[in-house]
C-alpha cells in the first residue's frame, strides 16, 4: 500500500504515519503539561519540528542546487518530496539537547513525548505490513500497447532498470512532470521508461500526445487501472523506480521536479555500483 485515503485527501502512507505520529507525541506533552499544570514541552516539539522540515529540505536543495538554479522558485515547493532525513533528524535532536541543557525539568516530558511518538510510528509501520502491500517486484498486471497489442512491464524493461510513471491527461501534475519524463527518456538510455496510462482510451491518450507535441517511448494502456491497485496507490501521479532485478527501490507519489527525479534514478544507480564494487572485490 503506497496511499492511503483520508476523506477526499489522499497521502503517501509514509507520510499519513509521520504525520499520525507527530500528532501523537504532540498529545502526550499535552497531557503531561496538563498533569503537571505546567506548559508541557508542545514549544519544544514545534522547534525541533521546524527544525527538522527546514534543514532536511535546505539539505536537499544544497544537494541538488545545480538542478534548482534553473528554477529557483522551484526550492521553495515542497510538493516534489524532496528531503533529506538524516539532515532532519540531526536538527531535530540538536534543538532537543539545547533545550534539554537550558531547562532539565524539560528532558523527561520532552523524552516521554518522543517515545511516544517513535512507538506510535513503529505500530503503524508494523500495521502497514500486514495489510496488502503493492509487490516489492514488477506486477505481472496485463497492459496493451497504443497498437492494440498486449505486453508487460517485464518485457518492456528488457533487463534494464525500470521507471513507472501511472499518469492520465486529465491530471494536471501528471501534465507538468510529462516534459521531464520525457527529457529524462531521452537522456537515461540505460534506463527504460514506461508510461502506463490509467483508465482512458486509446484515442484519448494520443490525441494528448500528439496534441501537445510529446514524443514518448513505451506508452501503454491500463484500462482497468489495475496497475495502480496492484502497487496500492490511488493517486496520480505515481512514479515507481525499479532496479534491473525487478525490485522496487523508490517510489514517488506527485509530481516529480528534476531534482527530485534525479534523486530517484541515483537509487536505481547505486544497486549496480555495489555489484561492481563486489566484483571487483572478487577479481
Amino acid at each position: 500500500m503506497l496511499t492511503v485515503n483520508i476523506g477526499p485527501l489522499v497521502l503517501p502512507v509514509q507520510l499519513a504515519m509521520l504525520m499520525a505520529a507527530v500528532a501523537v507525541a504532540f498529545s502526550v506533552s499535552h497531557l503531561i503539561g496538563r498533569r503537571q499544570k505546567t506548559r508541557g514541552v508542545g514549544h519544544i516539539l514545534s522547534d525541533m519540528l521546524i527544525a527538522a522540515l527546514l534543514t532536511a529540505r535546505l539539505a536537499f536543495v544544497v544537494t541538488w542546487l545545480d538542478l534548482y538554479r534553473a528554477t529557483p522558485w522551484a526550492m521553495l515547493d515542497i510538493r516534489d518530496g524532496g528531503y533529506t532525513p538524516w539532515a532532519g533528524i540531526g536538527a531535530a535532536l540538536l534543538v532537543a539537547a539545547w533545550h534539554g541543557w537550558r531547562i532539565p525539568a524539560s528532558c523527561k516530558p520532552l523524552g516521554l513525548a518522543l517515545a511516544s511518538g517513535v512507538l506510535a510510528y513503529g505500530v503503524l509501520s508494523g500495521a502497514s505490513l500486514t495489510i496488502k502491500n503493492g509487490p516489492a517486484a514488477l506486477p505481472a498486471t496485463a497492459l496493451t500497447t497504443l497498437a492494440g497489442e498486449p505486453t508487460g512491464l517485464a518485457r518492456l524493461a528488457d533487463g534494464k532498470p525500470l521507471v513507472v510513471n501511472l499518469w492520465a491527461s486529465w491530471c494536471p501534475p501528471c501534465r507538468r512532470e510529462m516534459p521531464l519524463l520525457a527529457q529524462a527518456q531521452k537522456a537515461q538510455g540505460d534506463i527504460a521508461f514506461v508510461f502506463v496510462n490509467q483508465g482512458e482510451k486509446q484515442d484519448i491518450v494520443q490525441d494528448y500526445l500528439s496534441g501537445n507535441g510529446i514524443n514518448l517511448s513505451n506508452v501503454v494502456l491500463d484500462r482497468n487501472t489495475a496497475l495502480g491497485k496492484a502497487v496500492g496507490s490511488m493517486a496520480l501521479p505515481t512514479t515507481l523506480f525499479y532496479d534491473a532485478s525487478g525490485q522496487l527501490r523508490a517510489t514517488h507519489i506527485g509530481e516529480l521536479s528534476a531534482a527530485s527525479l534525479a534523486d530517484k534514478l541515483g537509487q536505481l544507480h547505486e544497486p549496480a555500483k555495489q555489484a561492481n564494487v563486489t566484483l571487483k572485490n572478487q577479481e
